[in-house]
């Protein structure tokens, strides 16, 4: 399929890793000028080489978005290369801490990394993408919004900020051509999971083979229903598809990539 993206620019916040590596990855695949972000210098450049050695078409942009003078950094250079179509709030992180553990510097932390962080970003290219008349604003989410743990709470109410900020946006934009989604993966196929998965089956007596280890622990652990968690292409693929022009109608939407691990109506 052909998602009409060639030469549309598109910036992916903390693409220099990751999910938002392999979404900078697929975007250049489907012809778009990509924006590799990073937060340091030296961060984004490797993956920008990398892409355009593959034979795509990528520039690294860097500055730290968790502040509001990194964020006008970022800004400046995106806009020295041109306007920007397509914004994907990728970067966020999470730490462990619990609600006896996190205080609240933490929370303060989680919010600037999660929330404010888009914000900024939002704030500066919302603007210039109605006044052309197309736009698309993408936020990273997570399925613990909808179904959040008792750990780590100052992260997954960052993350739900994300959502409500989502709803408002799209309404601001109402009538613009420029839309609001946002995709909120599961448990995503990374190092970190797949180990923490092969510890389970050693201690679970599950195996050595990965495809029983994944089909136990999504069914254990997770609730999931395809006996398989998300890989980063494929989440990277659902953001390609709400960023194309075939998305012109869809705004206000929360994609949830999880495997059926929130199987809900809503």
């Amino acid at each position: 399929m052909d998602l009409h993206l060639n030469g549309k620019r598109v910036l992916v916040t903390g693409s220099y890793r990751g999910t938002g590596q392999a979404i900078a990855r697929l975007f250049a695949d489907e012809g778009a000028t990509v924006l590799v972000h990073g937060l340091e210098d030296g961060t984004a450049e490797p993956v920008a080489a990398e892409i355009a050695k593959a034979g795509g078409d990528a520039h690294a942009v860097t500055g730290d978005i968790r502040t509001d003078e990194g964020a006008a950094q970022v800004a400046r250079e995106v806009d020295a290369l041109g306007p920007l179509d397509i914004l994907i709030n990728n970067y966020g992180t999470a730490d462990r801490a619990s609600w006896s553990s996190a205080d609240s510097n933490a929370w303060h932390e989680a919010y600037d990394v999660n929330v404010l962080s888009a914000v900024r970003m939002v704030r500066h290219f919302m603007e210039p993408m109605k006044e052309r008349s197309w736009g698309r604003i993408i936020q990273l989410g997570t399925i613990g919004s909808t179904t959040p743990a008792a750990r780590m709470p100052h992260y997954y109410s960052s993350k739900g900020a994300l959502h409500t900020m989502t709803v408002s946006l799209a309404k601001e934009l109402a009538n613009s051509g420029v839309t609001s989604n946002i995709v909120s993966p599961g448990l995503i196929k990374t190092k970190e999971v797949e180990a923490w998965f092969v510890t389970l089956a050693k201690k679970n007596g599950w195996g050595e083979d990965w495809d029983e280890i994944e089909a136990k622990a999504m069914a254990e652990v997770t609730g999931g229903l395809t006996g398989r968690i998300a890989r980063t292409e494929e989440v990277a693929a659902l953001v390609a598809f709400v960023a194309s022009p075939l998305a012109d109608s869809i705004t206000s939407t929360n994609f949830r990539i999880d495997g059926g691990s929130t199987a809900i109506v809503s």
